[in-house]
């Protein structure tokens, strides 16, 4: 398993090495939430920094566990000591925790322009939590981070584990995690919506497709992310009707890997009233409302003409 990889211009790295020495611009601190340094990594930074990194730190205490706060990293080479607080002074933590300061933490980071970033095995120490579950929480939160942050000054993040079987774990649980995300589930099945808007009794609206697959479809296209299904439709039937979708409720999944000559993606459709006046997007070629007995003598594109038949066979 190679230690290292690349997501959106970031470079992902496991290393066996000393935290207190990383060549970064900042390194966090699995703290306690009263950011007091009496043990562990902190008691090593603190050593090796000078004791004003924890004045300044218990300045800014005590923080919310899951909250991460910046000092001056002292003697230290690097520019600044993130403490995200993992737990609080119970020094319990669990995968909250963890989730929340190791976001926090990289939050932080960006704030203060930090190009990178040296990161522990957080919970893993006095908290005792297991290596492979704080790596796989660590990799979540990562990769949220990535894809989440806009204009990210962060291009490298190094997670650091100083004893050797800690650091295979983590090899496993970052990278062979991220791997399997990004080049696996990536590649698809990705997820579709799409609206038949009812328009009185017996009709419905269509548009026609500017793009391959040509062909009439209904109003719809690709989830964002972050978005739920329903804000999804909603959006795709005002982009490319111009109507607003109300008194939906949802029909039927498909999900043949046929069903699109593109790429294989899982379809939801909902049934909705069309309010306003349609008129096609700028990405459709052209919008129709038809009668639903028109629909066997139009070419449809994707599996549409299959699903508009199905609906109609559930009205009867």
């Amino acid at each position: 398993m190679k230690p290292i990889l690349e997501i959106k211009g970031v470079v992902i790295e496991v290393v066996r090495d000393d935290l207190t020495v990383l060549n970064v611009d900042a390194v966090v601190n699995a703290a306690n939430n009263k950011l007091v340094m009496g043990g562990g990594l902190a008691a090593a930074l603190k050593r090796k920094g000078g004791a004003s990194i924890e004045e300044e730190a218990m300045k800014k205490g005590p923080i919310a566990v899951g909250q991460a706060v910046a000092t001056k990293a002292g003697n230290l080479s690097c520019r600044y000591v993130i403490h995200a607080a993992t737990m609080g002074m119970d020094f319990k933590t669990d995968e909250n925790k963890i989730r929340l300061s190791c976001r926090n933490a990289l939050t932080v980071a960006a704030g203060l322009q930090c190009q990178s970033v040296g990161l522990p095995a957080l919970g893993c120490g006095t908290g005792g939590f297991p290596y492979l579950a704080s790596a796989k929480v660590m990799a979540q939160e990562v990769l949220r981070f990535i894809r989440e942050t806009k204009n990210n000054p962060v291009k490298k993040i190094v997670f650091c584990l100083f004893d050797p079987e800690a650091c295979e774990i983590f090899q496993k649980g970052v990278c062979g995690y991220l791997r399997h995300v990004t080049e696996e589930l990536y590649g698809g099945p990705f997820v579709t919506v799409d609206a038949i808007i009812e328009m009185g009794a017996d009709s419905i609206i269509i548009i026609e497709r500017s793009n391959p697959p040509f062909g009439f479809a209904l109003p719809g296209g690709f989830v964002d992310y972050g978005e739920s299904l329903e804000d999804a439709v909603c959006r795709e039937t005002r982009e490319e009707t111009g109507m607003e979708l109300v008194a939906i409720k949802q029909f039927h999944t498909y999900s043949d890997p046929r069903r699109d000559p593109r790429f294989h993606t899982i379809g939801t459709v909902y049934i909705g009233h069309g309010k306003g006046t349609p008129k096609a997007g700028d990405d459709a070629a052209g919008l129709r409302v038809i009668k639903l007995s028109e629909v066997e003598k139009l070419p449809f594109a994707f599996d549409h003409k299959t699903i508009i038949q199905d609906y109609i066979r559930s009205r009867k």
